[in-house]
């Protein structure tokens, strides 16, 4: 699948995007490679993270669409805790 943009996509074709990669991940996180419909493993969710750099509903969909910040290309499907781990811990 060819990745979009991210600042240019409206929140219809993310979300359509979101789902293809889900399926072409076969339902596994881009990042820790967990099932999405689950919870990330304990590797991720004790890191800590500093919710306060975040928008204030960032958890409320499980699922984020991850994507790289200097390109503005989409990437993977990825749990929400796992986004903000590549934010925060890696600048993604």
């Amino acid at each position: 699948m060819n990745p979009i943009k991210y600042s240019e996509s409206t929140p219809t074709e993310r979300r359509k995007r979101r789902i293809q990669y889900v399926e072409e991940q076969q339902g596994n996180c881009y990042h820790c490679q967990g099932l999405l419909k689950c919870s990330p493993p304990e590797h991720i969710t004790e890191l800590k993270i500093n919710w306060s750099l975040f928008p204030p509903f960032f958890l409320k969909h499980p699922v984020h669409l991850h994507h790289d910040h200097d390109t503005d290309l989409t990437i993977g499907a990825v749990h929400a805790y796992c986004n903000a781990v590549l934010w925060q811990y890696h600048g993604e």
